[in-house]
């Protein structure tokens, strides 16, 4: 469905206007690459709720982590958050998506890919994709200089093999809080919210909006980072994701604490959210 090259991303580049980007859930890609011995910020493919198939040229070594996507290997399931031995030729193939939204695939090696700011990360600006081939078309070729093999198989000491279709996020209140109103507060901390369609990399957009929702004059856009969650002027609750521009102008009602940014990456359009309030 949906299929790109991420690493980390460009975590030093928000001063320039460019998004922070990189794997929606980190922390999966992190332990994909710790599965077969490269550094946490090698390049994964990240895996959005449909897998695609991958042929497999020369003998290499992969981890799969993230949502269970049924993976399997010439036909065969096999386990993610492990290392697992493939032979040239194989095909890797996913099937039904069983939990979660996105999987993440590393490979041991080097990658060879594009790199736009020391990030392999895929970035679009309009229709300009500004890393080549970091959005996995059919026919993509991916070259990995592959590293000596694992002499034993890595099992991660803390896998995540099942993820809930509701999570409640802790936030800490946003600048901007104190302009709601107690009624608009209490609404947002007591409903539970469905994950809409239309959600993305950019954005999670939240249903239902705020009823009777009168919007203040505009703001001057101001910084925004991940997890800031926005009021629309039509009342509409947006978490900011990753790729999320780097200014806004919408009330910041409050911040996702960036330990639950990983969990989000793995709800999916249907699936809902609610909010609990932190202590600084």
């Amino acid at each position: 469905m949906h299929t790109l090259i991420q690493d980390m991303g460009r975590p030093d580049q928000q001063s320039s206007g460019i998004p922070i980007g990189g794997a929606l859930d980190k922390t999966s890609a992190a332990a994909a690459n710790w599965c077969v011995g490269n550094p946490e910020s090698s390049p994964v493919l990240e895996i959005t709720m449909i897998g695609p198939q991958i042929q497999v040229d020369g003998d290499c070594q992969i981890a799969i982590t993230g949502a269970d996507m049924n993976p399997k290997l010439d036909g065969t399931g096999i386990q993610s958050y492990e290392t697992i031995q493939v032979s040239s030729g194989s095909i890797l193939s996913f099937g039904k998506l069983r939990n979660g939204c996105r999987a993440y695939l590393a490979v041991n090696g080097e990658w060879q890919v594009h790199r736009w700011l020391q990030s392999a990360s895929a970035l679009s600006i309009g229709n300009e994709d500004l890393v080549p081939g970091a959005v996995i078309k059919k026919g993509a070729v991916i070259v990995v200089k592959v590293h000596e093999p694992l002499p034993a198989v890595l099992v991660h000491p803390n896998p995540i093999k099942s993820w809930p279709d509701t999570h409640a996020v802790r936030v800490l209140p946003g600048p901007e809080f104190q302009s709601f109103t107690a009624q608009q507060i209490a609404y947002f901390f007591n409903a539970v919210f469905t994950i809409s369609g239309e959600s993305n990399r950019m954005g999670y957009r939240l249903e239902p909006g705020f009823l009777d929702y009168e919007a203040e004059d505009e703001l001057i856009s101001s910084g925004i980072v991940p997890g800031t969650i926005q009021i629309t002027r039509q009342g509409q609750a947006v978490i900011l994701m990753a790729d999320a521009q780097t200014t806004g102008g919408y009330p910041r009602i409050a911040n996702v604490l960036s330990e639950d940014l990983d969990a989000l990456a793995q709800l999916k359009p249907g699936n809902t959210v609610s909010f609990k309030i932190v202590k600084g």
